[in-house]
């Protein structure tokens, strides 16, 4: 199984353009397939029938695995499936008949207006670091990018003096992104004052617009970490993600008064209907502003 997972895993690479991690996201969910196979003694994917696939599908239930989570791997069997019945390797797709289970709707969880000028005003050093990560919050919050393509960006995507940046998103999608005056002073002095710094100890041949102490690009890991950091420090007390500053930039977009087309383009979105779960929190907003503030409410 595993030849036909790498070959899968190159057709998505080549012919998709996925990201690494999104390619290392198929990988795990298949290697779960393969290690159950295994212990069923199934020699061959020509054996996985519906009644596996059941069988599989319970055992991740057993191991307490969300919803969520069963529905993204069931997601990945069927793209993996359906590509070698294209090839011509197998005859019949396992998971015809199967449907995801169904899922809990949640709203995405966002920063209220005030909690972000709290982030984004905290001092954070003068130091190379300091600015560095001031930089990158406010520029977060400001394009609406998510953690993977910030922490990515060549120096080359991005355009101060005409106040736009490229990014790069899933599936190698580039999508031009405005920059705002905020973001564009602090990204100036990072660039003036920090990265020439940061690069003394430069071992990268072409680094990436945010770098760390040794001149490499910041993992998506260390800026979390500095990002939660900086929030106990800002007084906010509760769990932030750098994902959640994407969430409070589209969300605090359309209590703007933004159309959700200009946010699916921000955010690049291939399907509108991902977008729409924002207006959902703006509604939301909304109804709290009027239980608070109407004598009736």
């Amino acid at each position: 199984m595993d030849t036909l997972i790498d070959r899968f895993l190159n057709h998505l690479s080549v012919e998709k353009g996925l990201s690494p991690n999104t390619l290392s996201a198929y990988a795990q969910d298949l290697q779960k397939l393969a290690l159950f196979t295994e212990r069923k003694g199934i020699s061959g994917l020509d054996q996985v029938q519906r009644k596996e696939i059941l069988l599989f599908l319970s055992d991740l239930k057993a191991r307490a695995l969300a919803p969520s989570s069963t529905a993204r791997i069931l997601s990945t069997l069927r793209t993996f499936f359906q590509f070698l019945m294209t090839e011509g390797i197998l005859k019949h797709d396992p998971l015809a008949h199967i449907h995801s289970p169904r899922q809990a709707f949640r709203l995405p969880k966002v920063l209220h207006p005030g909690e972000v000028e709290a982030l984004l005003n905290l001092p954070k050093g003068e130091n190379p670091i300091g600015l560095r990560n001031d930089a990158m919050i406010e520029l977060l919050y400001a394009t609406g990018l998510r953690v993977s393509e910030l922490v990515s960006l060549p120096m080359g995507a991005v355009n101060l003096e005409s106040g736009y940046l490229i990014a790069y998103g899933k599936g190698s999608k580039e999508r031009l992104v405005p920059i705002g005056r905020c973001a564009r002073e602090k990204l100036a002095r990072y660039l003036a004052a920090a990265r020439p710094l940061l690069l003394k100890m430069k071992t990268d041949a072409a680094p990436p617009l945010f770098v760390n102490r040794s001149g490499r690009g910041i993992s998506r890991q260390a800026f979390w970490m500095q990002l939660k950091d900086y929030a106990r420090k800002a007084g906010i007390h509760r769990s932030i993600t750098p994902h959640m500053l994407r969430h409070s930039f589209a969300s605090h977009l359309l209590e703007g008064g933004a159309d959700l087309r200009s946010v699916q383009m921000l955010l690049g979105h291939a399907d509108i209907s991902t977008t729409q779960i924002y207006t959902h929190v703006a509604r939301e907003h909304l109804k709290k502003i009027h239980r608070k503030n109407h004598p009736r409410g």
